[in-house]
């Protein structure tokens, strides 16, 4: 776009007015809110829980067509009130980018590329490998002949992009097979 000084002045003598209505009492609620209803004129809503933290603030989705078009926090929950941090709030880009991947990619050792895979083979891949680690590690007793059932050359780190309910699960599992250092 060329902007020459006359358009300028143009742009910005509009502005000022704009601006000047504002504060004079011309407000542009309604034509933010009417903005916003043609976005989700349609759609079903569901409320859902953030997945980032433990706060668990409640969150709306509109759907329509199967698919999301917006989110934004409830307003009628006492935690958040409808107000949502920056991870809570970049959801709807997190689940609707498309950059987001969508295929498990799998990087070889030493390979400067990487190539798309199945899941089931990355699944059969990984549980391959811990149980590979787990029956070459696994310390069954310690010095005094106790039975202990530990390995410790596994590792879990967390995710606050799971839920206490998935949390709870991983811990367990990683307890199964004797993992002692987690952090969430």
């Amino acid at each position: 776009m060329k902007l020459d000084r006359r358009s300028f002045m143009k742009l910005a003598g509009s502005g000022a007015a704009c601006l000047t209505l504002g504060q004079l009492g011309v407000s542009l609620a309604p034509v933010k809110a009417y903005a916003a209803d043609i976005k989700i004129s349609g759609a079903k809503e569901v409320v859902t829980v953030c997945p980032f933290c433990s706060v668990s603030c409640h969150v709306i989705g509109h759907v329509k067509d199967g698919k999301l078009v917006n989110t934004e926090g409830d307003p009628d929950f006492p935690v958040n009130e409808g107000s949502l941090c920056a991870k809570g709030a970049a959801m709807f880009t997190m689940t609707t980018s498309h950059h987001r991947l969508q295929k498990p990619l799998y990087r070889a050792p030493y390979s400067e590329k990487w190539e798309e895979k199945s899941w089931e083979w990355m699944f059969e891949r990984m549980a391959r490998r811990i149980k590979d680690t787990r029956d070459k590690d696994i310390i069954l007793k310690n010095d005094k002949g106790d039975t202990v059932n530990r390995l410790e050359s596994m590792f879990l780190l967390g995710t606050s992009h799971a839920g206490n309910e998935e949390c709870a699960i991983i811990h367990q599992a990683m307890r199964g097979l004797g993992v002692v250092h987690m952090d969430h």
